[in-house]
């Protein structure tokens, strides 16, 4: 292989400054990330932290299996991730420290004045794990792919109004769009947005769960998936062309990575402790003063998209009167919430937006507990107090379903004081939880819910049109025309000022008409050995590459 080359300097942006700007919005978002201290890559051996050492494996226990290993398709979140990262790169790379995107398997972009049009420079040095080369017909292949899946993917929501992609020649990719999308540049930083190999996606978009036959341009190439038990990554030694603030952009230090499957996060902070592993994901908040206790170091980042909350079946007969779904609002206390599931590295939720998401808007006037208002909300409704204490209208009682997914800990704990605090109003919840992924997201699209119980991370506001648009997987089954105008109008504006202003609007119109009730605000948690260094988090507050992670020596 020849050596590789520097990319080309980036350049063409300056063309539409105001959607550049959209764009970097997120670098005044760093700031607040530092309220969460351990953003910074994880380090404490005893040993000079400043000269990596190369070699070694690298075991880290998630709590999840992946579920599956093709970059775009429906895994079980943040484990996922973590895994898919590190064998498939994207056209470009959020940093963490500002939010502004930069080169990566495209060394340059541009963009048109009206953001329907964007101009990919490929580097010509990049290899897929396979030996191919990386040219645009991969890039094309790739995207269309993801759009053919249609629902199957979990990014497909990034193509709206998606025309196609052109291959003028080896190394230009132009993707255009029907539509304005002033989101797609941070979108292809995205691992779900990861470039794909030509031999990949020959494969059914069905059968890729595995990885067989699966290639990408990453770091690392996949060696062993056994379901339920571990997945095991080798380094790729050509690797060089990786975002320069990691490793410089070369080969990983570690020989290998093993991901363990460890369900329990008491077993998982068990086997940190007694030096079974080196790194752990999902740290729950009780096990953060464990952890430091053992001189352990944790690596923290909060969450930027939609906090942690309820979001509501809008076509639950008991729940399309806004009065009752304020009342709920109301009934809950979010800061006990917080103050009894979780600790301080947690936020309570403000808005449908995390506050460290571009666009952020104080909701938080709208979400005051009030117990009294939240009874005579349900008194104005017609919900009247039975003799057992729940409230019931012609003779049907006000019991609500609430389904939720068990890969956050702290969740039942929320969710039952959740449960006891409605009580109180007249309010009977039946949690429906515990179920693995798949069931959770069968559940949500047949509607066999009132209430559904979660979050989603993404350091771009425009991650409220993937949960609340009802053009998309439309879950909450909202119908709403102002919402979705106002949805689709942050979409195709560039103006970095004015985008803000419509997701202000947006988050107005979600927190008024009461379709989600931000409870608490997530943060990612890593705990690791003091001999590990360089393990961090993304700008989406998930696993970032993993190239400038190292072991001290034996």
């Amino acid at each position: 292989m020849t050596a590789a080359r520097p990319p080309r300097p980036a350049r063409g942006r300056l063309r539409l400054p105001r959607l550049a700007g959209a764009l970097a919005v997120t670098a005044a978002v760093s700031l607040a990330l530092s309220a969460c201290a351990g953003g910074a890559a994880a380090g404490g051996g005893t040993g000079d932290a400043t000269k990596p050492v190369d070699g070694g494996d690298l075991s880290f226990a998630i709590a999840n299996d992946p579920i599956s290993l093709n970059p775009s398709g429906t895994g079980s979140g943040n484990d996922t991730l973590y895994v898919t990262r590190q064998l498939f790169d994207s056209l470009l790379y959020q940093s963490p420290k500002d939010g502004s995107l930069k080169p990566w398997l495209a060394s340059s972009w541009e963009a048109n004045d009206d953001a329907t049009r964007y101009t990919f420079h490929l580097r010509d040095d990049v290899t897929f794990s396979d030996g191919t080369a990386l040219t645009s017909a991969e890039v094309k292949g790739t995207f269309d792919d993801i759009v053919a899946a249609g629902a199957k993917s979990t990014v497909v929501s990034a193509f709206l109004g998606y025309s196609g992609t052109e291959t003028p020649d080896e190394h230009t990719a132009v993707v255009t769009f029907s539509t304005p999308n002033a989101a797609f540049p941070n979108s292809t930083s995205q691992v779900g947005l990861g470039i794909v190999s030509a031999a990949g996606l020959k494969i059914p978009y069905s059968d890729r769960a595995t990885g067989d036959g699966l290639y990408g341009s990453g770091p690392f190439v996949l060696k062993k998936y056994t379901k339920d038990v571990e997945t095991v990554l080798e380094k790729r030694d050509d690797y060089a062309w990786g975002p320069a603030s990691l490793n410089k952009g070369e080969a990983a230090h570690l020989d290998s990575v093993t991901f363990q499957v460890v369900p329990e996060a008491s077993v998982r902070t068990g086997s940190l402790s007694s030096d079974q592993v080196d790194v752990i994901g999902g740290v729950q908040p009780n096990d953060v003063q464990v952890l430091k206790t053992s001189d352990l170091p944790v690596v923290s980042r909060a969450n930027p998209g939609v906090a942690f909350g309820l979001g509501f079946n809008e076509q639950s007969p008991k729940l399309g009167d806004v009065r009752v779904r304020e009342a709920v609002a109301r009934a809950v206390d979010s800061v006990e919430v917080r103050d009894t599931a979780l600790n301080d590295l947690f936020a309570v939720g403000t808005s449908a937006l995390a506050k460290t998401t571009p666009g952020y808007k104080d909701e938080s006037g709208r979400f005051t507990h009030d117990a009294k208002k939240a009874a005579k909300l349900l008194d104005e409704a017609g919900w009247k107090l039975g003799s057992d204490g729940v409230r019931e209208k012609d003779g049907e009682p006000l019991e609500l379903k609430l389904i939720w997914i068990s890969n956050f800990g702290p969740n039942q704990t929320s969710l039952e004081l959740i449960q006891q605090q409605l009580k109180k109003v007249g309010v009977k919840l039946t949690l429906d939880g515990g179920a693995v992924v798949p069931d959770f997201l069968a559940k949500q699209q047949s509607g066999d819910f009132d209430i559904t119980w979660g979050n989603q991370s993404r350091a771009d506001g425009d991650i409220l049109r993937t949960a609340f648009s009802s053009a998309g997987t439309n879950y909450y089954r909202i119908d709403d025309a102002e919402l979705e105008t106002l949805l689709q109008q942050q979409l195709a504006t560039g103006d970095a000022d004015a985008r803000d202003k419509i997701l202000g609007q947006v988050q107005d119109q979600l927190a008024t008409q009461y379709y989600h009730v931000p409870i608490h605000e997530l943060t990612s948690i890593l705990g690791t050995q003091q001999s590990v260094h360089g393990v961090s988090f993304g700008a989406d507050s998930r696993l970032d590459l993993l190239t400038a992670a190292w072991k001290d020596g034996e």
